[in-house]
């Protein structure tokens, strides 16, 4: 075993376990207060169905064994009979590399949550997420990752994730937004609940990503240098990018903007980390972010879909974009994985072919297996809450809960200013509190406004 190694992937398995929570607070602070609760709580508890499901069956199904290049065979039942102290080619324990593939296996139904918010029921979402992750993550990872998978077999890259994890929950996400319909409140803009919470997911996420790019070399070498360089420039110039086409647009930059444009250059670098120079994942950056401004400001509002928080507009699209441009910019002095260049890099046509497949090939079996789930699932569980429970908010009807204490002690003392009733029942018990409070303000209108500040 080689300890640097192992030390180095479980640091990165940790790191991407982080994002989850990360995305919870990006999404969290995005959504409106009536949602926050459940939108949080529906990124959260994937944690815990999706390891579950993992251990259970899920590792077997994605690298054990073989059938038709698709999917592998089920032998182990919550790992039993694995060597987990088995090494790998990195001599790092397969123990250790199948709790780093659980962490994607976590985060990537947790990023097309942004999609749904404020409609979809959460028993609906939860036995949706247990037959996606067994009908299409599961068999995607299989075709992509494993060496006897069928686009992995054509030279497909993908270092961490861009077909798998980005291109798959953003056409998720699309697919749901289609079938759950439009918000009530559609067009109208909803307040942001905590836009410092979009700051701090974004700055958790970026964090967790260098687990996750550079973590995908499974040891410390030189192809983890070149990935954590590389998603830290694709990550900058998207994120300028982002801004200079909001003040172009709109004359200022936003917050926001700064934080959607990082997160696109994080997943359009993804799939293509470990495999291009420092200027490719610039340009990387720059293209992700265009295509996603493009789609998020001037298509979606035509095309009419209402993908509340743009996981298909960001994961989706930038996903898309950075598996193309692998085959644009990826090159084997980088990589000697890369048996052919990119055709940026006199590689020719083929690996940039080979990309435009895979990348197709992903959006329609995700298009396709995402359908028929959602017909069925529809067949038994009612997939949207009701007009009542929309308007009220998600963390009241489905869970009880509010995002702050203190808006029923808010309610309660609205009730009371708007009902005098109650003092003119009882004014002999107001008569001294209303009083005291007539006297305080003629004091307060007799002060000084130079010396209001001694008030303090």
């Amino acid at each position: 075993m080689n300890g640097a190694n192992t030390a180095f992937v479980l640091i990165s398995s940790i790191l991407v376990l982080f994002m989850t929570p990360g995305l919870a607070f990006f999404y969290g602070g995005l959504v409106s207060r009536r949602n926050v609760v459940n939108t949080m709580f529906s990124v959260f508890f994937i944690c815990g169905i999706a390891a579950l499901l993992w251990v259970a069956f899920g590792y077997d199904l994605s690298f054990n064994g073989n059938i038709g290049g698709v999917i592998g065979k089920v032998s182990h039942w919550f790992m039993s009979g694995v060597d987990l102290t088995s090494l790998t080619a990195t001599k790092i324990p397969s123990g250790v590399y199948m709790l780093f593939q659980m962490m994607f296996a976590i985060i990537t139904p947790a990023l097309f949550i942004g999609a749904v918010v404020g409609r979809m029921r959460f028993n609906f979402l939860m036995w949706f997420i247990v037959l996606w992750s067994i009908l299409v993550y599961y068999p995607l990872v299989h075709l992509v990752w494993s060496p006897n998978g069928l686009l992995a077999s054509l030279g497909v890259l993908d270092f961490a994730g861009g077909t798998v994890v980005h291109i798959n929950a953003g056409v998720t996400a699309l697919v749901l937004s289609i079938f759950l319909g439009k918000r009530l409140n559609y067009g109208k803009s909803d307040e942001h609940y905590n836009i410092p919470w979009v700051l701090l997911g974004t700055a958790i996420l970026w964090i967790g990503w260098y687990g996750f790019n550079a973590g995908s070399a499974l040891g410390i070498n030189t192809v983890a240098m070149q990935a954590a360089i590389t998603s830290t420039v694709s990550t900058a110039s998207a994120m300028i990018a982002w801004m200079v086409f909001d003040i172009i647009r709109t004359g200022k930059p936003t917050l926001i903007g700064v934080c959607t444009g990082t997160l696109c250059g994080l997943v359009g670098i993804t799939p293509a980390a470990g495999f291009v120079t420092v200027l490719g994942s610039f340009w990387i950056g720059i293209l992700a972010t265009s295509f996603s401004y493009i789609w998020v400001n001037f298509i979606k509002e035509r095309v009419g879909v209402d993908d509340t928080l743009d996981a298909f507009g960001c994961h989706g699209v930038s996903g898309i974009v950075g598996s193309i441009a692998t085959g644009l910019f990826a090159t084997h002095a980088v990589n000697t994985s890369v048996v052919h260049n990119g055709l940026f890099y006199g590689g020719g046509w083929q690996l940039f072919g080979t990309q435009l497949i895979g990348t197709f090939a992903t959006i329609a079996i995700v298009t396709v297996m995402v359908t028929l789930i959602t017909l069925g699932l529809r067949l038994v569980i009612k997939m949207r809450v009701n007009e009542n429970e929309e308007k009220e908010g998600l963390d009241v009807a489905e869970h009880g809960e509010t995002v702050d204490y203190t808006i029923a002690l808010s309610n309660e003392l609205d009730n009371f200013r708007t009902d005098p009733e109650d003092i003119k029942r009882f004014p002999k018990e107001f008569k001294g509190q209303l009083g005291h409070f007539d006297q305080t303000n003629n004091n307060l209108r007799e002060t000084p406004v130079s010396h209001a500040h001694n008030l303090k």
